[in-house]
């Protein structure tokens, strides 16, 4: 859990504030004097005098701002490298100073004695309060003030860091909220996220908040984990290419990072997605080599393609020791084999984790230590632990040479995102770009490419409305909006729910009939659950008559939407045994599946659509409702969305991220596995009861013409891989072409299939597209058996298709040469 730090008061979008107003009049000032505003008039003589004059005045300027610049300290000289000002910056600062940087930000230099100290802390608490209503305009508005105070109060004037929650848009009060992760990946659509991600950072920014806890590149590979609706899935390769995306639409793509983006941080690091039982914060004891090869890919490519700003160390430990103070994890792989630049911060809590639940440190102090020498820069949660390096760098037991690696680090993140040249944020500019219309677009573009078709027997759907007259919406998610973990309240008038999303569209020529059927829990409901920690289940003998309420409307309509899942308080980050979020079944919860067979059992026809955080075992609902629709938790324009693809005005287009099972005694399910994993369940369908990659259309297409060129290469060489998709249906759709690789004998072994392309297309009835692929080195490359990456000579199956289970083969080999 990362944690919004009240201590870490700072940070903001940057905008001309007076000092920069005053240097503009300057500048106009000059000019005008200067003679380049406007002609002077008069006899020669006195121009000439005019002349004369300005031209000295100008020049007596121009002196006086060099000899400002050459007087003010290095590390206010925006033309200096990074490195040089961060070097001189750091030689000035006093320990305490360079501890303030990595304890929670400045926070002891709010001097509480001082009203508007006092002011600017009771603001932000209730800018953190969970009924805050502050506008983006108050909130930009009050990190202003905190940077004013610290800019123009404190010494050095060193900016501060604000730092905040971006998991599916900015965590804020009104703020856009997109797709939950795990449906933003069923878009298998890069430049869409890189799209979402740059709206997020733009209204994060102007709010003065300049860095964010996201993206997650943790493989999902155990569904019973709470947060695995936070992730991109189960492959590494399509969580490396969405995380990229995130991370360019956060930072930009130039390295300086400007006043609409913020600094991305790459989490949680490493090997958190697949916990022991799925339990959150549980040890991921995994081999370096399955490490290395899948858990790894996402990181890597954050740091080495996305230049990523940021790394959070994750909860769990590794073969006995935990990230946060795993030197070979924190230093050796990511700093010195991967080259990171960035800084490491902790997650919220995770130095405390060390003497409170890993016990490898005895107390605050020791953890300190040895969180720092392994490269942890940060203390997010309230700084205590870091704290105590004061203490500690004079007692000489931590040198005070690693206090300022760390410091440097932080610093350089300043400078980077340019907080000592323009600390301030335009207040008007974040109210306006705030859930913006276009924005609001983009979400409701977002949630209709998430949304996955899993089933449509006899083309149920789409449902038309010139012969549809009643219609039964049903379910415990259909009238309330549910957006998932890490979000809040998008504010009045910015939330659609299934209902009215259906009601919306159907129009009153048609007869929408609602009945909740069955409780999920009790209590509150939405965003709002997320923070709940007595979290209780209704019982079921109390829902008979709801369930039979819910019978009664479906027997009146021509068509039955049932709208089941989970909620924000069943599916959610265990942070303590008192806020639990991982499951020990994939069952839905409650009286759900009851709900269900008694709507399927009326026998009007019935649709299931899923609002939930991670793959269910919806064994009943595969084999008796014709149509199944998995949307995730959709965003603030989910009811929206949903609606356009049950009507049939979007083609649903997303494809599966992750595997779903029958039950949790299939788990580990990924599609990735070894060979030897061959062996079946007595009395139990072997294959998935939806597997990745795949999602179904309105439309049909067929793929054929597989062809790879040339058919052999050497190991340094590369080849296309070609594919003819047809739309062979009656209506316009998008499809998404995959390649997978199957290297047939190497000296480790392979897994069955690897994904290692995909390509969105869009297609016209009738119209067909040839889609290549480029198989390079590295996409053939394994890790030999002493861990070297390289490209075996062999035999390779190249397969393409719609969706993991479903493709052609074509042979590829690669010789020796």
């Amino acid at each position: 859990m990362a944690a919004v730090n009240m201590a870490a008061v700072c940070t903001s979008r940057r905008i001309v504030y007076p000092q920069t107003l005053l240097a503009r009049w300057q500048l106009s000032s000059i000019q005008a004097y200067a003679g380049k505003s406007a002609p002077l008039n008069g006899p020669p003589d006195v121009i000439m005098l005019m002349r004369l004059v300005h031209s000295s005045f100008f020049g007596v300027l121009l002196a006086l701002a060099a000899a400002a610049q050459q007087s003010a300290p290095p590390y206010r000289n925006r033309s200096l490298p990074i490195e040089q000002r961060v070097a001189d910056l750091l030689k000035r600062m006093t320990l305490e100073e360079k501890v303030d940087q990595l304890a929670g930000g400045q926070r002891r230099n709010f001097d509480q004695r001082d009203p508007a100290a006092s002011r600017i802390i009771e603001g932000f608490k209730q800018l953190y309060s969970l009924d805050s209503h502050l506008s983006p305009h108050d909130a930009a508005s009050l990190r202003n003030e905190a940077q004013k105070y610290l800019v123009e109060k404190t010494r050095l004037g060193i900016p501060g860091l604000f730092q905040g929650e971006a998991l599916h848009g900015y965590m804020s009060y009104g703020s856009t909220s997109f797709p939950q992760v795990l449906g933003l990946a069923s878009t298998w659509d890069p430049e869409l996220v890189q799209q979402v991600f740059t709206a997020a950072a733009d209204e994060m920014a102007s709010s003065g908040t300049n860095q964010a806890f996201t993206p997650v590149l943790d493989l999902a590979r155990d569904p019973r984990w709470g947060r695995t609706e936070e992730t991109y899935g189960e492959d590494p390769f399509l969580v490396s290419r969405m995380g990229v995306a995130a991370i360019l639409g956060l930072q930009g793509e130039s390295f300086s990072i400007d006043r609409h983006h913020v600094l991305a941080t790459a989490k949680h690091f490493a090997v958190h997605g697949q916990p022991e039982g799925g339990t959150n914060t549980a040890p991921g004891n995994l081999s370096e080599r399955v490490i290395r090869e899948s858990f790894f890919v996402p990181f890597q490519a954050a740091v080495q393609e996305a230049r990523v700003g940021s790394v959070m160390a994750s909860y769990n430990e590794i073969d006995g020791v935990p990230s946060h103070v795993n030197r070979w994890l924190l230093d050796r792989v990511l700093r010195q084999q991967w080259g990171f630049q960035g800084y490491v911060t902790s997650d919220g809590n995770g130095l405390q984790m060390l003497y409170e639940t890993h016990h490898v440190a005895a107390d605050k102090e020791e953890a300190a230590r040895k969180a720092l020498a392994a490269g942890v820069d940060f203390d997010l949660s309230d700084g205590s632990v870091y704290r105590t390096l004061f203490d500690q760098v004079q007692q000489g037991k931590v040198p005070e040479a690693d206090v300022d690696r760390a410091v440097a680090r932080v610093l350089a993140a300043k400078f980077r995102l340019g907080l000592f040249e323009n600390p301030y944020v335009d207040p008007d500019y974040a109210q306006k770009t705030t859930n913006s219309p276009e924005h609001q677009k983009l979400a409701l573009k977002t949630a209709q490419e998430a949304i996955v078709l899993l089933k449509n027997d006899g083309n149920l759907l789409p449902l038309d409305l010139n012969r549809v007259r009643t219609i039964a919406v049903i379910g415990p998610n259909a009238a309330d909006v549910h957006i998932g973990g890490y979000g809040r309240d998008p504010g009045p008038g910015n939330q659609i729910s299934m209902l009215g999303g259906i009601r919306e569209r159907a129009g009153k020529s048609v007869n929408v009939l609602y009945a909740e059927g069955c409780k999920i829990t009790a209590g509150k409901q939405g965003w709002a659950e997320w923070y709940e920690n007595d979290v209780k289940q209704p019982d079921p003998k109390t829902e008979i008559e709801d369930i039979q309420a819910a019978v009664d409307i479906a027997r009146k309509a021509q068509v039955a939407i049932v709208v089941v899942g989970e909620n924000e308080g069943t599916n959610r980050e265990a942070w303590s045994e008192n806020h639990l979020g991982d499951r020990d079944s994939l069952d839905l919860l409650g009286s759900q599946d009851a709900l269900i067979k008694a709507i399927v059992e009326t026998g009007t026809p019935t649709v299931v659509f899923l609002i939930n955080g991670r793959p269910l075992s919806i064994n009943y609902a595969a084999a008796h409702v014709p149509a199944i629709l998995e949307g995730w938790y959709l965003g603030e324009w989910g009811g929206a969305a949903a609606a356009g693809v049950l009507f049939g005005d979007v083609n649903p287009s997303g494809k599966l991220p992750i595997t779903f099972p029958h039950s949790v005694g299939e788990l580990p399910d990924y599609y990735n596995h070894k060979p030897s994993r061959n062996r079946s369940y007595a009395f139990a369908d072997s294959h998935p009861l939806f597997p990745f990659g795949f999602g179904l259309s309105y439309t049909t297409f067929r793929f054929d013409r597989a062809r790879v060129e040339p058919a052999v290469i050497g190991t340094g060489g590369s080849a296309v891989v070609r594919v003819d998709v047809t739309n062979t249906g009656s209506r316009a759709g998008d499809q998404v072409a995959q390649l997978y690789i199957h290297q047939k004998v190497a000296s480790v072994t392979q897994p069955v299939e690897q994904l290692r392309g995909f390509r969105r297309v869009r297609l016209e009835p009738g119209e067909k597209t040839t889609v290549e692929f480029a198989l390079t080195p590295e996409s053939l490359s394994m890790l030999d058996i002493h861990m070297n990456r390289v490209v075996e000579p062999g035999m390779f199956d190249v397969m393409v298709g719609p969706s993991s289970s479903q493709t052609q083969s074509v042979p590829l080999q690669v010789v020796a040469k």
